[in-house]
């Protein structure tokens, strides 16, 4: 604990050099101070015993910086850390944009308030003046940091700088009803590939709700499960999960709801539905596709497939021998034990999934069917 009370403490020879400013400055004002006096005294008797006003004023000076240059140093370097702790959070783009969007705030605040100084008293002006420029200035940090992307392509071109399209990962996800009845979003959640915002479209919980009280009983279960998933995801640390009102009603159809709300607000789509992914990707829409990512991470090799592999040893049972595919998988070739260090065409007979990865066996191409010593090797 203390250990960290130390760690966290503010550097001491920044501290010490903020209070040696504040100490020069309260003793220059205080030498100024005691010379005003002393001039407004017409020079009369030293003010205290044998220290004349100039004196005093400077030694009060002294005391006074030394005593606030320390706390106001410790609270400039706290302020410092948490405003860099805040800071981040907001990206450079964030921060240039929204630096950018404060100053044509405060420009445009400053030029549509200069009335005010028309009032009859100049000090009611200054405030009121000073409070209508900060505010339009954090208006516009605001929305110059909401509105980076926009703000940044409008000087790529001029700039020469090059247009960075946002990863499809780094939009917001519009869940569409095959991945609600799915479930397995659930799963990609947890292993930490999906966060961030997801939107559901009211129409999709149209469908849920009509599939969950369907008089067919799979119907049925399809929509319960649908609606227990959004339920659990919402609840799921990392995930801001948000319903969406029916931004489009003149659209009739959920697909092509979905599809212009992904237009309309630049989100992605997230669906198991190919047909739906094929005609998002045609009209522009950035798709997430989780079948297209279940093929991507399918075996390298199925089942009846064909293909050569060294066999480099010997197998635990007898008759096998191992080899490894380009990948590292291993495969067990049965009854090929005899041609260890020959590049052999095998034929896949099954694929084991285990916690260390996969295994795949299989028996020579050459040879028909699978020994019964086989499948109690793999049993």
């Amino acid at each position: 604990m203390n250990q960290r009370k130390r760690r966290s403490a503010p550097p001491r020879g920044i501290v010490e050099l903020l209070r040696a400013f504040l100490v020069l400055f309260f003793a220059l004002g205080g030498y100024q101070l005691g010379n005003v006096v002393r001039v407004g005294k017409d020079q009369l008797a030293p003010t205290v015993g044998p220290f004349n006003g100039v004196v005093v004023g400077t030694v009060l000076g002294l005391a006074v910086g030394y005593v606030l240059g320390g706390v106001l140093g410790r609270t400039t370097i706290t302020v410092a850390s948490r405003t860099e702790s805040a800071l981040r959070a907001i990206s450079a783009e964030a921060l240039v944009t929204g630096a950018l969007g404060a100053i044509l705030g405060g420009i445009v605040a400053a030029s549509l308030a200069w009335p005010l100084f028309l009032l009859p008293s100049r000090s009611l002006a200054y405030p009121l003046y000073g409070f209508v420029v900060v505010s339009v200035g954090v208006i516009g940090f605001r929305l110059g940091a909401a509105r980076r992307e926009g703000v940044l392509a409008m000087f790529s071109g001029r700039g020469g700088l090059p247009h960075r399209e946002r990863a499809v990962s780094a939009l917001p996800r519009v869940i569409d009803t095959s991945v609600a009845i799915d479930g397995r979003i659930l799963d990609i959640v947890r292993a930490g590939f999906l966060h961030g915002r997801m939107v559901v479209p009211s129409p999709v919980l149209g469908e849920l709700h009509a599939l969950s009280d369907s008089a067919d009983p799979l119907k049925r279960a399809k929509g319960r499960r649908g609606l227990d998933v959004l339920e659990t995801l919402r609840r799921e640390p990392g995930i801001e999960l948000e319903v969406l009102d029916d931004a489009v009603p003149s659209v009739a159809e959920v697909d092509g709801k979905l599809i212009r709300i992904c237009i309309d607000r630049t989100m992605a789509l997230l669906t198991l539905d190919t047909n739906l992914a094929r005609v998002a990707a045609v009209t522009g829409v950035r798709v997430l596709n989780l079948h297209a990512l279940t093929l991507a991470l399918r075996p390298p090799v199925v089942t009846g497939d064909e293909v050569r592999v060294l066999l480099t040893k010997q197998g635990r049972e007898l008759g096998q021998a191992v080899g490894y595919l380009d990948d590292g998988t291993m495969v067990v070739a049965e009854r090929s034990r005899h041609r260890v260090g020959e590049d052999v065409a095998v034929r896949v007979t099954s694929v084991l999934t285990t916690a260390n990865g996969r295994m795949v066996f299989a028996h020579p191409a050459d040879e028909p069917g699978d020994a019964p010593h086989a499948r109690e090797a793999r049993a």
